[in-house]
């Protein structure tokens, strides 16, 4: 069985592919690039397809090239042999279905992030605390935290790319954004200063380590509220 786990709800997605290692005996984990003869190897070595091993790859879209010879061997590979295969395929973005019919009729597991999220995220101005800290509690009911603090901290960490001519032309992530994307991100970073956008990235980067310490003097929701009330 192929299953591909895939959309830009990273949290979600991830934890979905933690809960089917755990559930794995018999696993093996690539990060990307496969090497083909590694794939037969665990397949047939030890006995022929035992159904206890399973096969987790991730981020095997982006970091291979498709239409390479190598790729396109282990995709065969794995299309030919996808009943006695137990295959999970991670990707942290929104596959295009090009990439997924590559496949021979596997299971979609698609995670995307609440609009409610973006409209959030595109309310991060200088003096809109209020419409921010509202977005930010409505988007809170219908979506974990986790995810809402990953997105924040990843919308600052874009907007400081998006004011740096050569951050944009070098950083993966901004060079996957569509070009619509970055000119939302360009107009909104440029009404900060840098020292401003580097000010607010540490101090997201100083709630994690609290969060994560367990020294945060109150909830990560509160911490997020006085945020916000300083942008």
């Amino acid at each position: 069985m192929i299953t591909i786990i895939h959309g830009d709800d990273i949290v979600a997605s991830r934890k979905y592919l933690q809960d089917q290692k755990q559930k794995s005996i018999n696993l093996t984990v690539f990060d990307g690039y496969v090497n083909f003869e590694d794939i037969i190897q665990i397949t047939q070595g030890g006995g022929l397809f035992s159904s206890e091993k399973k096969i987790f790859i991730e981020n095997f879209f982006s970091k291979n090239k498709l239409n390479s010879s190598i790729a396109e061997n282990i995709v065969y590979y794995i299309n030919k042999n996808s009943t006695q295969l137990d295959v999970f395929l991670w990707e942290g973005k929104e596959l295009q279905k090009k990439s997924l019919n590559l496949f021979d009729k596997p299971t979609i597991k698609t995670f995307m992030v609440p609009k409610t999220i973006f409209l959030f995220l595109d309310s991060l101005l200088p003096g809109n605390y209020k419409n921010t800290i509202r977005l930010f509690h409505k988007a809170l009911q219908n979506t974990e935290i986790e995810l809402i603090f990953y997105m924040l901290q990843r919308q600052f960490r874009l907007l400081l790319a998006a004011s740096d001519k050569k951050a944009k032309e070098t950083i993966d992530e901004v060079l996957r954004l569509a070009p619509w994307q970055k000119g939302k991100l360009e107009k909104q970073s440029k009404l900060f200063s840098i020292d401003k956008l580097l000010g607010l990235h540490r101090r997201l980067y100083e709630i994690e380590l609290a969060q994560k310490s367990g020294s945060l003097p109150y909830s990560q929701a509160h911490a997020i509220d006085f945020f916000l009330l300083g942008i």
